[in-house]
């Protein structure tokens, strides 16, 4: 490979961090460069066509199967085998990239590690580069941490022992600031896939494993296909043989749920598996259904769970469709972090924890996210109890499901109504998590779940949807600006007494109830939170 032009090459603009040098090669740059050359114009081609989609939902209220992709749901073909160490994906963990989290997480006894560049990860340059390192140093074997509170000390155990890597870099709509090619902004897709790919790929391969990703955000099979593309490039550019890169796509845009073959297809040599998440699945049905009506309207997010029947659809057509084409089914989340303090809650927490990853694996899936190592045992059992020695239940073909168009955007067959209470649930856990990620902080616990940027995108989505449909809750309240302004002030007074006035003044607690006030209440509403709340961020 000829070296790059110089015009090509980054311009890293940003506070010097220890051992950055380690990650921001030139080598490695010159990489993220020529991705950055390659593929950033398409990138910007099908975010543009991402708005005329929108328009088109905004205009006929409805979406259906592609006419112009019969021929991929109709043909014969499968994705690659999976190799042996994606091959049993029976439990995963999530969770950001962070050191201790890293040893964590593989040590946690889960089969996968999804390795959090996005939602579960505020994009602070620090985050970004270390994150890299951390996993660089975890692959040496050359990891550890002690907490400088409690003393403790973190070490990896033995590699046989340790979860698969999956690492998810961010969606294609953020950009990272800190790196500017030809005076733009880079992509921070493409830096992340780029500084992880041109890093670890042989080395994983020398550990008996691959570059692995998870996809975030997709909306559709085109772009699953610059994926690919992406990919082949990648693979060339280092020396590796094709199909090493693997990619588990996240069906969580309502738009992809109607193309989940066609996104197998694209990636058929590279593909891994779909996986079926909730709340960015909701957040992007309020999304491109927001003048859609009252049958259109989300009741409190809790109240929708997997059982919905559209969401059921959703859950059952995506099983069928990995199983059809070889590729693993991957389940949702289980969000509950345990208590050291409250066994009764601890124990009805984990009966609903086990009844959904009961359900998950009863239906086909292949294995289910988890949030915490406490839960590895309870979904590792769930699993256990219907796969038994087997890697997976691929062979279950789930021929018995039919899902029609409109049965994926029923969303007035569920009986439940937004409340009083869960609006007012929206703006306090809206406050809290932007407020811990404007910290730098992706993944944090509020009221025993732990949280990341889909759970601040569905409750301020929430919020601007109720308020621009009228709702009227069962107290007779109706949604309105004036309601959420009033919830959000008390919200605030609240947390000021709550975590003391030093915390508070020392937090960015005003600033976080500005900006959800900013992306629930403007008119214009947002496609993503995070990035207004990217310009705000320091770091």
């Amino acid at each position: 490979m000829s070296a790059p032009a110089p015009s090509q090459l980054a311009i890293v603009d940003a506070e010097s961090l220890p051992r950055q040098d380690e990650v921001l090669t030139g080598p490695a740059l010159a990489f993220v460069a020529e991705l950055h050359r390659r593929f950033a114009p398409r990138r910007a081609e099908l975010l543009a066509r991402r708005g005329e989609r929108r328009a088109e939902i905004a205009r006929t209220s409805t979406l259906d199967f592609l006419p112009d992709t019969a021929q991929v749901r109709e043909g014969d073909w499968k994705v690659a085998p999976a190799p042996a160490a994606l091959n049993d994906r029976r439990v995963e963990i999530t969770g950001p990239t962070d050191r201790k989290m890293t040893i964590n997480a593989l040590n946690s006894g889960a089969k996968v590690w999804l390795a959090d560049f996005e939602d579960a990860s505020a994009p602070t340059w620090e985050n970004v580069v270390l994150g890299q390192l951390n996993l660089i140093d975890a692959y040496e074997r050359r990891i550890d941490f002690t907490d400088p509170r409690t003393g403790k000390a973190y070490a990896l155990k033995a590699a046989d022992q340790l979860a698969t890597v999956v690492m998810r870099p961010r969606g294609w709509h953020l950009q990272e600031r800190h790196l500017r090619f030809e005076g733009a902004p880079a992509s921070g897709s493409l830096v992340d896939f780029g500084l992880y790919f041109f890093h670890n790929a042989q080395r994983l391969i020398d550990l008996g494993k691959g570059p692995y990703f998870y996809l975030p955000k997709t909306e559709s099979h085109l772009e699953a296909r610059l994926w690919n593309e992406i990919f082949v490039f990648a693979q060339d550019y280092v020396g590796i043989p094709q199909g090493t890169v693997r990619a588990t796509v996240l069906i969580e845009t309502i738009t992809a749920a109607y193309e989940m073959e066609e996104i197998l297809y694209e990636l058929r040599d590279h593909a891994a598996g779909l996986n079926a998440g909730r709340w960015d699945y909701l957040f992007s049905i309020v999304k491109n259904f927001r003048d859609g009506g009252e049958k259109f309207v989300l009741p409190d997010r809790n109240a929708v769970t997997m059982t919905a029947p559209f969401m059921r659809a959703y859950t059952e057509l995506l099983v069928r469709t990995c199983h059809k084409r070889g590729a693993h089914a991957i389940g949702g989340m289980a969000a509950f972090i345990p208590s050291r303090k409250d066994a009764e809650v601890n124990k009805v927490a984990f009966e609903k924890v086990k009844a959904d990853k009961d359900r998950e694996a009863g239906d086909g899936f292949d294995g289910s996210w988890v949030a915490h190592p406490d839960l590895v045992p309870i979904a590792m059992a769930s699993f256990d109890a219907v796969l038994g020695e087997k890697p997976n239940q691929k062979d279950r073909l789930r021929e018995d499901v039919s899902v029609a168009p409109g049965e994926l955007i029923a969303i007035d067959s569920l009986d439940a109504r937004p409340t009083s209470e869960g609006l007012r649930n929206a703006v306090q856990v809206g406050i809290r998590y932007i407020e811990a990620w404007l910290r730098g902080l992706g993944a944090v616990g509020i009221f025993g779940l732990m949280e990341d940027a889909a759970t601040a995108e569905i409750s301020r989505s929430q919020i601007w949807q109720w308020i621009n449909a009228g709702v009227v809750f069962e107290n007779g309240q109706t949604a309105t600006a004036e309601l959420v302004r009033e919830i959000a002030a008390a919200e605030l007074t609240a947390l000021r007494a709550e975590v003391g006035e030093d915390a508070f003044a020392a937090g960015k607690w005003q600033q976080a109830h500005d900006l959800l006030l900013q992306v629930s209440l403007d008119a214009d509403y947002a496609d993503f939170l995070t990035l207004p709340a990217y310009d705000q961020l320091v770091g």
